[in-house]
């Protein structure tokens, strides 16, 4: 009988996506060796891992710390939620998107009491009725936001939300899961005690680990706050402390991809040479779906360059499936909508993508568009 041999399509798909992202060749090759969790060569990469990570975001001259914790970004979410928020603390969530929802559910799992500012998917948040919220109950301890609310790529004003939680003396919690490596902020400016951002978001890793960065001595006053064992924040931090090591098992082959990630983020110039590519793919789309006919969901103004919600397209031949499965044959991977009052899809301008791939899916989109009979 004859045998078909088949050529494997070495080209992966092109992800259009807030992550996990398309990577580079190098940071998939770094996977390839196996490196002992408690070898020397190890302990000093995670090192440089942290050391990388304080630079990224600005904080590298003291006062901060990064902390690594295994699992992915909403596992380091509830490390800080579970490990930070006081015993009879309350939290006080501002919420624009199902990102922030999710906040406050890990908090009430916990038995956390939690204060809700809910705003509209489309809208940022009042800083005016957050200052009266915090004057309102003294008894709140931590503020959350969400820096880039991924349910629609709004951006919030986590600066000007920072200096009005300092104001009150409170903690201040900062979810910069898409927006950590490609948006330059200063943790130490935005007034941020805690950090979370995701191992496969704008440094460009795989998925493995989430990474906190939080304010030392913030976090050295939480002794005893910690609701689980193996999230423990501080207990992590003074593992490190005590000898570079994590306290359980580390996903060691994402923390390898990580490193390399980190680097050519350093090579492209940092996070503001990341941040200028990343516009770039944002404009090329942009303009591109503009053209098309299709009009973003968020004010111009409010949107942020890492994600772009698009409200389908007001045609009946228009089946999101359908056009989803017919770009995901061309090898362009697009992401379903997530907001709760309109039909909507998303496109991610982040990962190791260029304008040029940004003009090839606008080719695809106008040409599944012309198959479907859709006229914008």
């Amino acid at each position: 009988m004859e045998t078909k041999t088949t050529i494997p399509n070495w080209k992966d798909k092109i992800l259009f996506t807030p992550g996990p992202l398309t990577t580079s060749r190098t940071v998939k090759q770094s996977l390839l060796r196996d490196l002992g969790s408690r070898d020397y060569e190890f302990i000093y990469m995670v090192a440089d891992i942290r050391q990388r990570l304080l630079e990224a975001g600005g904080v590298a001259d003291g006062g901060y710390e990064a902390i690594i914790m295994q699992g992915s970004g909403t596992f380091s979410l509830e490390s800080v939620i579970s490990s930070t928020i006081p015993p009879e603390g309350k939290l006080l969530v501002i919420i624009n998107g199902a990102y922030g929802q999710r906040i406050a559910q890990i908090a009430k799992v916990y038995g956390i009491e939690v204060i809700p500012l809910i705003y509209p998917e489309n809208r940022t948040p009042d800083l005016a009725e957050i200052e009266s919220a915090l004057k309102a109950d003294q008894a709140i301890t931590s503020v959350a936001v969400i820096h880039c609310e991924t349910t629609t790529g709004i951006i919030n004003p986590i600066k000007e939300i920072g200096e009005i939680v300092k104001r009150f003396g409170k903690d201040y919690f900062v979810d910069a899961m898409s927006s950590f490596g490609g948006v330059p902020f200063n943790l130490a400016e935005c007034g941020i005690d805690y950090m979370v951002s995701s191992a496969n978001k704008c440094v460009e890793g795989i998925p493995g680990f989430g990474i906190i960065l939080a304010k030392r001595d913030t976090l050295l006053k939480t002794e005893g706050y910690a609701r689980t064992f193996s999230l423990d924040l501080l207990a992590q931090l003074l593992r490190f402390d005590k000898d570079g090591q994590f306290r359980f098992t580390p996903p060691t082959h994402s923390l390898l991809a990580y490193h390399q990630a980190l680097i050519e983020l350093e090579l492209e110039g940092g996070v503001e040479g990341r941040a200028a590519r990343y516009r770039a793919n944002y404009e090329t789309l942009i303009a591109g779906m503009r053209a098309i006919g299709f009009k973003e969901y968020i004010e111009p103004e409010d949107q942020g360059f890492i994600i772009t919600s698009f409200p389908y397209p007001d045609h009946p031949n228009f089946d999101f499936e359908e056009f989803y499965r017919a770009l995901n044959e061309r090898d362009y991977v697009i992401y379903p909508g997530k907001v709760s009052d309109a039909d909507c899809f998303r496109i991610g301008s982040i990962g190791r993508i260029l304008p040029a791939d940004m003009h090839a899916l606008l080719a695809a989109i106008r040409e599944t568009l012309g198959e479907m009979e859709v006229e914008l």
